[in-house]
């Protein structure tokens, strides 16, 4: 096989949903042209909608010029055809968080992609191994765990896979700190370092609000003054989305047991369809 790109200058991102839409900004911010691609033109446009508001909240709190968020939509190019990524350095896979569904996408791009080129996931709790398995070439996948919203979080979780090679570690490394962003490492083991501490400290945070430990703005109050955390358990997960903490804790119950089975109110407001700010009612009501 060939040496793996050196060098970056080309990034395709698959999704264009909250995620999806979000990398393709912070990316095209870095000055690196960009292609978003998804299923369908009206989830593209969706996320041209997505990128629009956050640059407009940017600018707004002059964190951008109108210039640079004119430069920023420049950059960025929408498609629904998997071919158009065939000629990017990296791609950067941002789709339904369901392992039969990235394995689909990563057999298609592992086929339309050049051999240089790095595929890259930003899965937050499904093995890195398990979804290039069926890869000609394993070895160039690598886990890029972006923290939700992109543009503000300011780190990036590089996850290393079963045969992920070293210099597509390091080219990952080196891509998101290009992007201002801080990167850790994590070995591909179930919800790596950030879900794998993360979703138990929501589910208990469930767990007291519903068991009348405290209220759920003393239960955010207490963890936010306690242990200096911008946001606390409730809150977080209504940013998150409550389909997602769900989604994230069952992965976690699945591979490591009951102490991550989640927290039963949290099950009974996503079969409510509260799931946080998204959709405007979670623990919290929003506009």
């Amino acid at each position: 096989m060939a040496l793996h790109v050196e060098t970056i200058d080309r990034v395709g991102v698959v999704g264009a949903g909250t995620m999806g839409s979000g990398i393709a900004q912070v990316t095209a911010a870095a000055d690196y042209d960009v292609v978003m691609r998804d299923i369908e033109q009206e989830y593209v446009e969706s996320g041209f909608e997505t990128i629009e508001e956050s640059l407009g909240r940017l600018v707004s709190r002059d964190r951008l010029t109108e210039d640079e968020a004119d430069d920023i939509r420049d950059r960025i190019t929408g498609t629904t055809v998997l071919e158009d990524l065939a000629d990017c350095d990296i791609v950067i896979e941002a789709a339904l968080e369901d392992l039969a569904v990235k394995r689909d996408i990563f057999a298609d791009l592992d086929s339309v992609c050049r051999d240089d080129a790095v595929l890259a996931t930003n899965t937050s709790t499904l093995s890195i191994t398990s979804i290039a398995s069926d890869l000609e070439h394993p070895e160039r996948v690598v886990g890029l765990h972006f923290m939700n919203p992109v543009p503000i979080m300011e780190g990036v979780e590089i996850v290393v896979g079963e045969k992920t090679a070293d210099d597509v570690t390091e080219l990952a490394h080196t891509f998101a700190e290009d992007l201002e962003k801080t990167t850790w490492e994590s070995d591909d083991k179930p919800g790596f370092v950030t879900n794998r501490i993360l979703m138990p400290w929501i589910n208990e945070g469930i767990r007291a609000y519903d068991e009348d430990v405290a209220t759920k703005e003393d239960i955010d109050t207490g963890m936010e003054l306690g242990t200096n955390v911008p946001m606390g358990p409730l809150t977080l997960a209504d940013h998150i989305g409550l389909d997602v903490c769900l989604h994230a804790s069952e992965t976690l119950h699945e591979e490591l047991g009951d102490r991550y089975k989640p927290a039963y109110l949290l099950k009974r407001k996503v079969e409510a369809g509260d799931l946080g700010k998204k959709t405007g009612n979670g623990f919290y009501e929003y506009e």
